[in-house]
């Protein structure tokens, strides 16, 4: 009884071990999900600061080319008014329009290449948290894998285990160790 006893018993120690191991490694993966999750979360975080930096630094260069283009208009009617030109007819009324065209559209510009920049940082914060939830999602599908793989691992062994024990009378092929022995 001995012998067999020891073996059985390393069988199932070695498979309580190995199910241990197995719902371990599940729980590393979930833990390893929530944490790329959070990382995930902090990035998006600091994409949305990013964006509101470049939305207001964009509002900003606005301004101050708003303020430059008002200089650029003063300076071209002071010129064309120096040089005895009618302001407000003719070339002068269109060289005037066509400059504050000019500025209005550098202006537009300004914003809307800042407005794309914040959209890009927006966009890359949504696909940060998108990744970070399939992570954390994969880990939590790992950690249900390692039980229902835990669960294989100790019916195996108690299987193994019953079969080395309980093999029926009558059927040894050889492979029972104790129907030899007379156990």
């Amino acid at each position: 009884m001995g012998a067999e006893a020891l073996i059985i018993g390393a069988i199932l120690g070695g498979t309580g071990l190995q199910a241990a191991g197995q719902i371990q490694a599940g729980r590393a993966a979930a833990a390893e999900g929530e944490s790329a999750q959070n990382i995930a979360n902090y990035n998006a975080a600091i994409q949305e600061q990013q964006a509101k930096a470049i939305e207001a630094k964009a509002s900003f260069d606005q301004s101050r080319q708003a303020e430059a283009g008002s200089g650029i208009l003063g300076q071209l009617r002071a010129s064309m008014g120096a040089s005895g030109a009618m302001l407000g007819v003719g070339t002068p009324l269109s060289l005037e329009s066509e400059q504050q065209a000019e500025l209005d559209l550098q202006n537009l510009l300004i914003g809307f290449e800042g407005g794309t920049q914040a959209a890009r940082a927006r966009s890359q914060g949504t696909l940060d948290i998108l990744g970070g939830e399939l992570a954390s999602e994969r880990g939590k599908a790992a950690q249900k894998a390692s039980y229902v793989s835990a669960a294989g691992t100790i019916l195996t062994g108690f299987g193994t285990a019953a079969a080395l024990k309980y093999k029926p009378p009558g059927t040894d092929d050889g492979t029972n160790y104790f129907a030899r022995r007379g156990g």
